[in-house]
């Protein structure tokens, strides 16, 4: 069952020949679902071979630039190119305003549905889900309105194995009674139990994208024990009050927030285009927190089971 992240954009405000503004892809079950749409990002699709009239839908974090200006043209693309599926956007309720001007003043009138839901601060919010995942939007403090967003696995049901169901010659409604976790009494007088004939599936895995914020250990509530965390990581320690001034956080601090959520793995993105070299973010964020990476254009990160 796959679960990984794509990386097309992992800096702050402004391009640079090393970094493209914030965007990724999610592939949650073989269903793609693209976070943030900085300006250049359907580019960055191409260079890495990704085909982006496969996206269902199109998460927008905040109203910054860096965070949503390539989005009107990936939906202009995604049109000329023939699209016909609808597209869900979700991001901050003047969103969808902003689309309907873009393109009502170009005379653009797109082949395909455009479904918006705005997201809220509120809390947790369920924004969408089938019968396989979940997704879900929180809070962040940042100088707007600014969300994250969690990508959740829904748990998967008990398993019979087959031989037990052959050997057995179990009837289906047998078959769904144990995944249930009841247990069922055979024909011969003979009861299985559900605890001792079914394979308990792995547990769902989590997938936590973090904007920008500045740092607030509130956030950890809505995801503890995340397998994957992006946590933005603008500055180093010694702009620590840049940081603060700009609602933005250190390295160290988003290592911070995945000890204290427990997270397995960790992930730092947008930099400020001040730094030539990020290896300093590795460092200080290691010192706090163990297993942490950097993120980079056109980097795939599998999400694996727990062991």
């Amino acid at each position: 069952m796959v679960f990984k992240v794509i990386v097309f954009g992992c800096g702050a405000a402004t391009p640079t020949i090393s970094h493209h503004p914030s965007s990724q892809v999610i592939n949650l079950h073989d269903k793609l679902f693209m976070v943030d749409c900085g300006e250049g990002t359907q580019l960055q699709c191409r260079k890495f071979g990704f085909g982006f009239q496969k996206i269902t839908g199109v998460f927008i974090s905040h109203l910054h630039g860096d965070h949503y200006l390539g989005l009107i043209g990936l939906m202009s693309s995604m049109h000329l190119l023939g699209r016909k599926q609808k597209l869900l956007v979700f991001g901050p309720p003047p969103l969808e305003e902003l689309i309907r001007i873009n393109l009502e003043l170009s005379s653009t009138h797109l082949d395909y549905e455009v479904v918006f839901t705005p997201t809220s601060d509120s809390g947790l919010q369920l924004l969408h889900e089938d019968h396989t995942l979940e997704v879900y939007s929180f809070p962040l403090k940042h100088r707007i309105f600014c969300t994250g967003f969690l990508f959740k696995e829904k748990q998967r049901p008990l398993k019979v194995p087959k031989d037990c169901i052959s050997s057995n010659d179990l009837m289906p409604t047998q078959i769904l009674a144990l995944k249930r976790g009841e247990n069922i009494t055979l024909d011969s007088g003979a009861i299985l139990t559900s605890q001792d004939v079914c394979v308990k599936p792995p547990d769902p895995r989590m997938y936590a994208y973090c904007s920008d914020t500045i740092y607030d250990p509130q956030i950890v509530q809505y995801w503890s024990g995340v397998d994957l965390l992006y946590h933005e990581s603008t500055f180093l320690n010694s702009e620590v009050e840049r940081a603060k001034q700009t609602f933005h956080s250190t390295a160290e601090q988003a290592a911070m927030i995945a000890k204290a959520a427990n997270a397995r793995h960790l992930l730092l993105g947008h930099f400020s285009s001040r730094y030539r070299d990020e290896e300093p973010f590795l460092e200080q964020a290691g010192a706090i927190f163990e297993n942490v990476s950097l993120a980079f254009e056109g980097k795939i990160i599998e999400i694996p089971y727990k062991q």
